[in-house]
């Protein structure tokens, strides 16, 4: 069973709540219990009955009676008072009209003599207490004042026990002190299980605002927290991957400007060279001719650098949109690869198109795809000998178009038919700076292929020469 930390956050909550108010019944029916026993225990040492105070009437009548007519004497007063108990019996000492003289029950009870003496001796009611009245009679014989005494039946609490009332109120009021009680501890100890990965997540996002992703989140639960640590960490390593890919990107521009301006070097060097040749006095008109010629080659393919390294950086904004217009691709195909003959037969080398059957029309953007055509068609020539020979294969396979492009050069190195897809990747270094390339062709190409939902494979033909093959997503035009 696993651990109630690695529950949800809502079962954690709802177990809680529960908790909270089985623990707060159950400490209540103890305290019950509890002050019940307390309660029964000190009920006559503690609690007076209801008729305590009434038992105690004949002794104070008899003290009264033996005081008789002294107790007139205001002086005759504190006397009394050790005779009343103070918390229980209120007392009013009257003259033979019902005047009030002293004592602790002060608003009139009787009004006039003769309610006076129809109450002496007899129990009445006033404003719900018990009212005793006691005559003090002269020597004479006559009734010359009256004492009273006002009390009532209903438990009290001992002298000195008042505190007891506190205790019972507080026995009342305890399942509402256990349930705060219980509640804050059970918050204190979830708030502990929660700041535990919150705190993690915090440090975690301080290094990340900091740029440094060396951390660890090391919390594992199934719950809500769990879920997004886990999250926390996997957004870790996609930075991480992010940054790596950000820190080659770096290099590759760093790799980007150093190879263009190496390539760069020795065409403007040659062109500087004879232009400065050219300023010379006394250069015949031949001469002249073929040094503009060469300059006239060094700077293109000075510009063919520039643009490739600028369709390159272009190419991530672009790629993805493609501008399909009807083509039929056999036809469109054959017309490309004459465009390439003047280049190959500056080298003796003969290129040939192949279809197999016949295609039809399709949807197919034009641009991108010469793109693709061109650049591996531009390193087949760069690469193959003189006399050699540059095959077009082009085949319909339902929504798609495979194209094949075989030469007669050296082929591919073992381990290099997936390097020759990266940017700035030549198999001959020395030889790729000669014809002025910068590496980046079969990986422009290897981008485009990829943007029409295709794939681009190199190897080598069995009886030599390198062979690229890529197919591209093409849906046929309807009749």
């Amino acid at each position: 069973m696993k651990k109630i930390a690695h529950w949800s956050l809502k079962s954690q909550f709802v177990l809680g709540f529960a908790l909270i108010l089985l623990l707060s019944l159950l400490a209540t029916a103890a305290t019950y219990v509890l002050g019940a026993l307390l309660f029964i225990r000190l009920e006559y040492s503690s609690v007076y009955p209801a008729n305590y105070y009434e038992k105690q009437l004949p002794d104070i009548r008899a003290y009264i009676r033996q005081e008789n007519t002294r107790l007139l004497d205001p002086a005759a007063k504190e006397a009394l008072e050790k005779q009343v108990p103070e918390s229980g019996i209120l007392y009013q000492v009257v003259d033979s009209d019902g005047n009030y003289l002293y004592g602790t029950l002060r608003e009139p009870v009787f009004e006039g003599r003769q309610q006076l003496y129809d109450g002496l001796n007899t129990l009445t009611v006033h404003r719900g207490r018990y009212v005793l009245t006691v005559p003090i009679v002269d020597a004479a014989g006559q009734i010359s004042a009256a004492v009273l005494l006002s009390y009532m039946l209903s438990p009290t609490y001992a002298e000195g026990r008042e505190w007891l009332a506190a205790v019972y109120a507080a026995v009342l009021l305890s399942p509402f002190f256990y349930i705060l009680l219980f509640t804050l501890l059970f918050a204190k100890k979830l708030a502990r299980r929660i700041n535990e990965p919150l705190r993690m997540l915090m440090q975690a996002s301080r290094k990340i605002a900091g740029k440094d992703l060396d951390f660890t989140i090391d919390y594992r639960a199934d719950n809500e927290l769990g879920q997004l640590c886990a999250a926390f960490v996997q957004m870790q390593g996609e930075l991480r991957s992010s940054l790596s890919a950000q820190w080659e990107l770096e290099r590759e521009k760093t790799e980007m400007i150093e190879a263009l301006a190496h390539d760069l070097k020795t065409p403007i060097s040659i062109i500087s060279g004879y232009a400065e040749a050219l300023l010379e006095s006394g250069a015949s008109e031949d001469k002249r001719r073929r040094y503009l010629t060469v300059i006239r080659d060094n700077a293109r393919k000075s510009a063919g650098l520039v643009r490739q390294l600028q369709y390159s950086a272009e190419l991530e904004s672009f790629e993805g949109r493609l501008q399909v217009s009807p083509l039929e691709p056999a036809a469109w195909t054959e017309k490309l690869v004459k465009q390439f003959e003047p280049a190959a037969g500056s080298k003796e080398i003969r290129i040939f198109f192949q279809p197999e059957g016949s295609p039809g029309t399709y949807l197919i953007d034009s641009e991108k795809l010469e793109r693709i055509l061109a650049n591996i068609l531009s390193n087949s020539i760069s690469y193959t000998p003189a006399g050699g020979r540059i095959e077009v294969g082009l085949k319909a396979s339902g929504r798609q178009l495979c194209f094949r492009i075989r030469d007669t050069g050296p082929g591919f190195a073992p381990g290099e038919e997936d390097k020759v897809f990266e940017r700035f990747y030549r198999a001959d270094k020395a030889r790729g700076q000669a014809e002025g390339h910068s590496g980046l062709g079969l990986y422009i190409a290897r981008r485009l292929v990829e943007s029409h939902g295709g794939q681009i494979q190199a190897g080598n033909a069995e009886d030599g020469g390198a062979v690229v093959t890529f197919t591209i997503a093409a849906a046929a035009e309807e009749a």
